[in-house]
């Protein structure tokens, strides 16, 4: 994978863009615009399930980077996303069993970038991302990666618990990192395991919280309940790793 510009910025670069099978993470239109190449622009957004936003002239302008947006901005992925299959793929390839990291709304593109450095460092297979209320591939989630992105393959689904379901029949069980759950270090993180960490503000959402195994907590001695997302990640992650190393 390549690192390449994520701004996309006019009517018929946009329609292109599309047309070309790039993948659009956000895409900002002015609002009450309802034009020819705007309709197709939005027929186009709704078959890739892409975010739309409405915004004014002046949010616009101050997101062109050209000054020639012509009343639309589209925010391509840096890196193209994989397959959930291509993740289960790599774990059979390499004879080992799966480790995925499920992010639940982590908008932080720092946080995101920072727990794909971390997959790949604790020989995670592959994280999973949501499409919507969530960052996506950008620039700076590639440079927080510091090149993690080049070998640990990220994919974006449309449900997570619907992932979660689907991948349970493939043998694999959920852990979710809360301070309410059980001590991390009474559970047995050994085996086929994708490993939930939610977004700072919220934690893991009610829905893909009740389709997780076990709810693992990280001992706190501080005066604060809580860590940053990407250090959860990477606590948990190496518990993992800690756990199989062990298990030989």
């Amino acid at each position: 994978m390549r690192y390449q510009e994520f701004t996309i910025e006019g009517r018929n670069a946009v329609i292109e863009a599309y047309r070309a099978g790039k993948t659009i993470d956000r895409l900002f239109i002015l609002d009450g615009c309802q034009d020819g190449p705007i309709q197709t622009i939005k027929r186009e957004a709704k078959k890739a399930d892409t975010q739309i936003r409405f915004v004014t002239k002046e949010r616009l302008d101050q997101l062109s980077e050209t000054g020639k947006h012509q009343g639309v901005i589209a925010y391509a992925a840096a890196y193209e996303y994989a397959e959930v299959s291509d993740i289960l793929a790599l774990a059979k390839e390499k004879g080992e069993d799966p480790f995925v990291i499920i992010l639940d709304n982590i908008e932080d593109p720092h946080n995101l970038g920072a727990i794909i450095r971390t997959a790949n460092q604790a020989r995670a297979h592959g994280v999973i991302i949501p499409k919507n209320r969530a960052v996506g591939l950008t620039a700076t989630v590639a440079r927080t990666s510091a090149g993690a992105l080049n070998y640990t393959p990220v994919a974006k689904v449309t449900n997570l618990v619907k992932t979660m379901e689907e991948l349970k029949k493939q043998g694999l069980w959920f852990v979710c990192a809360d301070m309410d759950g059980e001590m991390m270090y009474d559970l047995n993180l050994t085996g086929p395991i994708g490993l939930v960490i939610g977004n700072e503000g919220e934690g893991v959402g009610r829905l893909v919280k009740e389709n997780c195994d076990f709810v693992a907590s990280i001992p706190m001695k501080g005066d604060i309940d809580s860590l940053n997302a990407s250090v959860a990640a990477g606590i948990l992650s190496y518990e993992i790793v800690r756990q199989r190393l062990k298990k030989g």
